[in-house]
């Protein structure tokens, strides 16, 4: 096991990576208010971890009951949040009990949310079981469902008192979950570890074969760039921003073709492309960069190519994003692979030649 800390001041919380972690209470008990806690999942999860969350905390003398939501992004809704709600009212749930948050980023999220909203704050957990979610949305305190006109755009910031990424849940992940999470990955070294990119383009083989030290490695080491961003920059006032590589453009691709369509790595594979296009249609970096850059996220198995909707369209759903500041889109760019920063320099015209670009064609 590896572990680190967010660094928040009193708020400061420790993040475990490796294997065999379900079962190990002792790493959870102490963060809890009360000796009973909810587990929060869904239906691809419980069937294969559930049990052993729950009967590791029953073992230590913790009260645990568990609520079952369905599987997919297009139920990280409203109606789907207020499950939750049941379950903690109908069990009689304090502000005391501990919401567990128990697989990928959509019950991450959707658990956050819930534990910012009930009694106005009741502490939680996560346990992410998904690539993407060890190395990126367990991590920083952004919790949030979607809007038919915008992903994640209600929400909380609201820090875990722990994350526990327990590696051997990613045995069960299928192919395409996995190439997801890479998306995240690779981005920590587009936007601020040229070293780690290299290592990503030496080990990358070794990730796809699911090898347990180079897994444990690159969760580690994500997750060590997302704790020292959020540190600085916990609310997404400056630095934090940076997090979002292609997000600006992934999320165009997710809302308007419906959530679930397309995974949200995959969304973020071709929005980087497109924030690597525009970043070199601006004098930025090099052709031979958006190259590199392509060919590690085709190495991954990821788009690199995004939706076939119209350029207008993705400027629609653009101007909804969260990074819209005083009606300006502000995109974070790539002044050199390894160095992003946050700009709003660009105009439509540049925008949309760089969407066209990675549209089939």
């Amino acid at each position: 096991m590896q572990s680190l800390k967010v660094e928040l001041g009193s708020r400061s919380y420790p993040i475990h990576v490796g294997p065999g972690l379900l079962d190990r209470a002792e790493l959870i008990v102490p963060h809890l208010q009360r000796r009973k806690a909810l587990v929060v999942t869904n239906t691809t999860v419980a069937p294969l971890y559930l049990d052993r969350v729950v009967h590791a905390l029953q073992r230590a003398g913790i009260t645990c009951l568990s609520c079952e939501l369905p599987d997919g992004e297009q139920y990280k809704d409203w109606v789907t949040l207020n499950q939750i709600f049941d379950a903690l009212l109908s069990n009689r749930c304090e502000r005391g009990t501990t919401l567990i948050a128990l697989g990928g980023g959509v019950i991450g999220d959707m658990g956050g949310f819930a534990a910012a909203c009930y009694q106005r704050g009741m502490p939680f957990i996560q346990i992410p079981t998904t690539l993407l979610s060890q190395v990126d949305s367990s991590v920083g305190g952004k919790t949030a469902i979607n809007h038919p006109l915008g992903k994640n755009m209600i929400g909380a910031f609201y820090q875990p008192k722990l994350v526990l990424a327990d590696t051997d849940t990613l045995a069960t992940l299928p192919d395409r979950e996995l190439s997801a999470g890479l998306a995240e990955v690779i981005k920590y070294g587009l936007i601020r570890d040229l070293p780690f990119l290299d290592w990503l383009e030496n080990n990358l083989e070794r990730l796809l074969a699911r090898e347990q030290d180079a897994l444990i490695h690159a969760i580690h080491r994500s997750c060590t760039n997302k704790a020292e961003v959020v540190a600085a920059d916990e609310r997404e006032t400056g630095e934090r921003a940076l997090l979002n590589l292609g997000h600006t453009f992934g999320h165009a691709i997710e809302t308007g073709l419906g959530y679930g369509e397309w995974l949200h790595g995959e969304a973020v594979a071709a929005g980087t492309m497109m924030a690597a296009e525009l970043s070199a249609a601006m004098g930025l970096i090099a052709g031979a960069d958006v190259q590199r850059i392509e060919r590690l996220l085709l190495r991954a198995k990821l788009p690199v190519a995004g939706a076939s909707m119209p350029v207008d369209r993705y400027l629609d759903l653009m101007r909804h994003d969260k990074k819209v500041d005083d009606g300006r889109l502000r995109l974070v760019l790539l002044e050199s692979v390894g160095r992003a920063f946050i700009s709003d320099a660009a105009n439509d015209g540049q925008i949309a030649a760089a969407i066209t670009a990675r549209i089939p064609k």
